[in-house]
């Protein structure tokens, strides 16, 4: 008994050691993209209020009206922002109460920066019924976009800044595991100060920031693992692949398709397409929320694109439920349609994983949920730093 206890003993001398220097290590980090979660997760509920005014375009009698054709709302929107960028895609709602968004967007491949890679990245709301533009938002400048972009790649270029985010990230999902090893009681005496705050007669700060530390990062910790994976989906592709993998019941390849390409001639393609795509996908979903329609695409040489796809999100609140329709880009006829039901599980997984890491896939509540655990993660370096510091210097 005595050879097992000294062997767990030392176990967790071990553990503690590397717990303390991984924090140590990656605290700052895991603070500042902690926090900045946490002032991400209810993004879509405050912006929805602060642009309440043009989200809706408020046009009256729009039974007896009808919505401009794609490509002169185009017009009509380049001509009223004067930006000299083309409009990248527009976002169409089917609730036809709403504002169509259309959306400036350019990158700069050699950036090494966030403010210098993304050169405009801002969003026109339009009344379809007569073109005009309600607002024009900044979105490269705007709060939100900077958060996620801390948050994302601490304001590097994406291609290699998430690696600089994963890292700190792989580490913290390191001590979540560890830091349930060290709190783990060693007997039932031991389990009731754990599980709960036992204050009472307790007037040492060093022992109400330790039970902060241990007792909120055990509740906190089950969920911030997920989090904390989800997160790291986004940062590197092996994890991205072993989640497909796990959830698809072995499949090793993503859906390709690829190989359904646009045959119509070109001749064929004119200032009408576009409309009767999107007509086509609201026949197809008359239920959803909002589809995505490229205007990039003409920009683009053939070789570069097979054909067109759209990616229709079915709820407002939620990423997970989406389809996926392909068309002939010349002639706008469906050529594939896959709706979410038929899809295998790790695509729905891979599609969902934005709204668990946000909570949203619970909705409200579950983004409650999701703020409180970043906020508590927040907490630990600085709750670990003072255990730390209290036991250095007493």
């Amino acid at each position: 008994m005595k050879v097992k206890s000294k062997k767990k003993n030392t176990f967790k001398k071990i553990v503690s050691k590397l717990h303390l220097w991984l924090g140590l290590t990656v605290g700052f980090f895991v603070l500042i993209i902690s926090i900045t979660g946490a002032l991400y997760v209810f993004k879509d509920e405050i912006q929805n209020v602060l642009r309440k005014d043009y989200i809706h375009h408020n046009e009256q009698n729009i039974s007896q009206k009808k919505i401009l054709p794609l490509k002169i709302l185009e017009r009509k929107v380049e001509a009223q922002t004067n930006e000299k960028y083309p409009i990248h895609w527009a976002e169409i709602p089917l609730d036809k109460t709403k504002s169509y968004k259309f959306f400036y967007y350019e990158r700069n491949p050699n950036a090494w920066n966030y403010f210098d890679e993304f050169v405009i990245y801002k969003t026109a709301y339009v009344n379809p019924f007569t073109g005009k533009v309600l607002a024009l938002e900044d979105e490269k400048n705007g709060f939100f976009n900077i958060v996620k972009f801390i948050h994302w790649s601490f304001l590097l270029k994406s291609d290699w800044g998430t690696y600089i985010v994963g890292i700190p990230v792989l580490i913290f999902l390191i001590m979540l595991i560890s830091g349930i090893i060290l709190w783990w009681p060693k007997n039932k005496k031991a389990r009731k100060q754990r599980f709960w705050f036992q204050w009472k007669n307790i007037k040492s700060w060093r022992r109400k920031n330790y039970d902060l530390h241990s007792i909120l990062g055990f509740y906190a910790s089950f969920f911030a693992l997920i989090l904390t994976l989800t997160g790291l989906f986004y940062a590197f592709f092996f994890v991205q692949a072993f989640f497909y993998i796990l959830f698809s019941g072995g499949e090793t390849k993503y859906p390709d398709f690829s190989n359904i390409k646009t045959k119509a001639p070109i001749e064929l393609r004119n200032s009408t397409t576009l409309d009767k795509i999107a007509a086509n996908v609201e026949k197809l979903y008359p239920s959803a929320s909002v589809y995505s329609l490229d205007f990039g695409h003409e920009h683009l040489d053939d070789h570069e694109h097979p054909n067109y796809e759209v990616y229709v999100k079915q709820l407002d609140y939620s990423y997970h439920i989406n389809h996926q329709v392909i068309f002939d880009e010349n002639s706008g006829e469906v050529l594939f349609n896959r709706p979410h039901q038929k899809k295998n599980f790790g695509e729905k997984f891979v599609a969902a994983n934005y709204d668990i890491h946000v909570g949203a896939i619970l909705g409200v509540w579950g983004k409650i949920l999701a703020f409180i655990v970043s906020l508590i993660c927040a907490s630990l370096p600085i709750t670990g730093f003072l255990v730390w510091k209290g036991r250095k210097f007493k």
